[in-house]
């Protein structure tokens, strides 16, 4: 995977004519594949990073629906299937990312064109912050508890010292309170809001709240991201990352809320990507 270029900020949000019309290159949907059933999108993580923090400051100050991404896993693959509802939340994002190895090694295989690289929101998170530094781009993460939420963002914050503002708060709340969370949201104004309240919820509430959070320029579905930048879940050693089995990591980890579910999906999901592939 290539480096991030933070210098990328500065030549794309220049105000001279050339560097504006490379922030609309940087911001146009990409290319996406088939894989599994969804359109996912071909990008590595560098790349997706740069679409980020390109899209959140165009959008600065403007008015408009943010963006809306989101993730697919072979869990994810599954639920789609099973679910028109669920299906359907996923098509309305602009763009989804694979979250997955087994995504990327099917397409390597199968698709027309081939996955650089699995783009895990664990990583992204860090890609993103490491460039709002130098744009000076604010996060906000919304979901889990109120104390795994806070340290997430406490550890964020030493990390990353120089960005400017990452606030947040916990994913309690009920449909009667969504009006109020959104506002308090747009009050600071996030160019980055983190979502992390768990497939399918997270992107019911981006669905339904799109509207409301002029304020934002990308939301960005994060699953259980915040539990792992609180260290509360270790990710899986590398070498099984890059094999494609960090979920039987976490099945070991959580034999009995995990086992049942991936021995339910695995082979599903490697159907819809044998099946449902172009």
């Amino acid at each position: 995977m290539s480096d991030i270029d933070t210098g990328f900020i500065h030549r794309t949000f220049a105000p001279a004519i050339p560097e504006r019309i490379e922030a609309e290159r940087q911001i146009r949907r990409a290319e996406t594949i088939r894989l599994g059933g969804l359109p996912i999108a071909v990008v590595d993580r560098a790349e997706a990073a740069r679409r980020m923090v390109a899209t959140a400051l165009d959008r600065r100050g403007r008015g408009l629906e943010p963006q809306y991404l989101t993730s697919a896993n072979g869990q994810v693959l599954v639920e789609c299937d099973r679910d028109p509802e669920i299906r359907r939340l996923f098509l309305e994002a602009d763009a989804i990312h694979a979250d997955g190895m087994p995504m990327v090694f099917a397409s390597w295989q199968m698709a027309t064109v081939p996955l650089p690289e699995r783009v895990a929101t664990t990583d992204l998170v860090h890609d993103v912050m490491r460039l709002s530094a130098a744009a000076g781009l604010r996060s906000f993460l919304l979901g889990a508890t109120a104390e795994v939420n806070a340290t997430a963002v406490a550890n964020l914050r030493r990390l990353y010292p120089d960005v400017p503002e990452i606030d947040g708060r916990d994913g309690y709340f009920s449909l009667d309170e969504e009006e109020a969370v959104c506002e308090a949201i747009n009050a600071r104004a996030p160019d980055v809001l983190w979502i992390g309240l768990g497939v399918p919820k997270e992107q019911a509430f981006v669905v339904r709240n799109r509207h409301r959070l002029t304020r934002v320029g990308v939301i960005k579905t994060s699953g259980g991201l915040f539990d792992f930048l609180a260290g509360r879940r270790a990710r899986a050693p590398k070498l099984l990352q890059a094999l494609g089995f960090e979920w039987a990591w976490r099945a070991m980890l959580e034999p009995r809320r995990l086992g049942r579910r991936y021995l339910d999906t695995n082979f599903a999901a490697l159907r819809l990507l044998l099946t449902r592939t172009d």
